[in-house]
């Protein structure tokens, strides 16, 4: 027999109690205490709503089935369908307008509409490959597939092509030009990045500066304000991350030091259990 673990009305299996209190709610702000607390009124609330929703679902789908056994000689009659559908509740009449407020609700799901990654709890290596997916590098990306071209010499196979590398970083620094352009400059003419005063300053290599043409386009940094490490872009919802190490193969090779161009693909991640 499962050991279990008692809580308020709920008997839970000590792997998952354990996983709850040591691995899920340190640093989240919930207490235990309230956690099952709040999930005892949760699910002595819902369960029998549910199970009567459940057996509300199978007469109705008793009675259609029926209905389609009963008709199956003759042609369809949608008129007629949709009149025993409405006698029987499956079809309600329309009701007024109406609106969903929601709290706490976090800005990924509560306004900012982009794609979202869903995969099934159930399955450990999914969740990990769809958290992992939210972020990828765009060099990478370009580089090993048909978006860059072959012309050229830039071909895809056996070692690290220069002539290729040199192709990904350019259209590289043209997107940037699109999410994030310049005051009368291009990313690609940049020698160091910079913050000053909350904004970022791109230095260019003729010894001019030059900054976002919107300011709110910046959402961060990590390093020194001189020297970042690490920029982060916003472009409808979606960030985008410029990294930036001097030592690394491609960032050496780069005026500014650009050693990748990081995107978020997803907004979240969510993990479900309707598989």
């Amino acid at each position: 027999m499962t050991d279990r673990v008692t809580h308020g009305g709920l008997k839970v299996a000590r792997v998952w109690h354990d996983f709850i209190e040591t691995e899920a709610l340190p640093g989240t702000g919930v207490t235990p205490a309230a956690f099952w607390s709040g999930l005892d009124r949760v699910v002595h609330n819902l369960a029998p709503k549910n199970r009567a929703l459940l057996e509300k679902r199978g007469t109705l789908q008793a009675k259609i089935n029926d209905w389609h056994r009963s008709h199956k000689a003759k042609p369809l009659d949608m008129a007629a369908y949709k009149a025993f559908l409405s006698e029987i509740g499956y079809l309600v009449p329309e009701g007024p307008d109406f609106k969903v407020d929601t709290a706490n609700v976090d800005i990924e799901i509560a306004s900012l509409a982009g794609p979202q990654l869903v995969v099934p709890v159930m399955n450990a290596r999914y969740a990990l490959n769809a958290a992992n997916a939210r972020w990828g590098s765009l060099y990478d990306a370009l580089y090993g597939t048909d978006a860059i071209s072959e012309d050229g010499g830039a071909t895809r196979g056996g070692a690290f092509n220069p002539a290729r590398g040199a192709k990904v970083v350019a259209y590289a620094k043209t997107f940037l030009d699109k999410i994030a352009p310049l005051t009368n400059a291009f990313h690609a003419d940049v020698s160091r990045y910079g913050i000053n005063g909350g904004q970022l300053i791109a230095h260019m290599r003729d010894g001019r500066q030059s900054t976002l043409q919107s300011p709110t386009v910046f959402a961060g940094y990590t390093g020194p304000a001189d020297a970042p490490t690490a920029i982060l872009l916003v472009n409808n919802g979606l960030h985008a991350e410029i990294r930036i190490d001097k030592t690394h193969p491609i960032g050496k090779t780069d005026p500014a030091g650009v050693a990748d161009l990081v995107l978020e693909s997803a907004l979240s991640t969510i993990m479900d259990l309707e598989d």
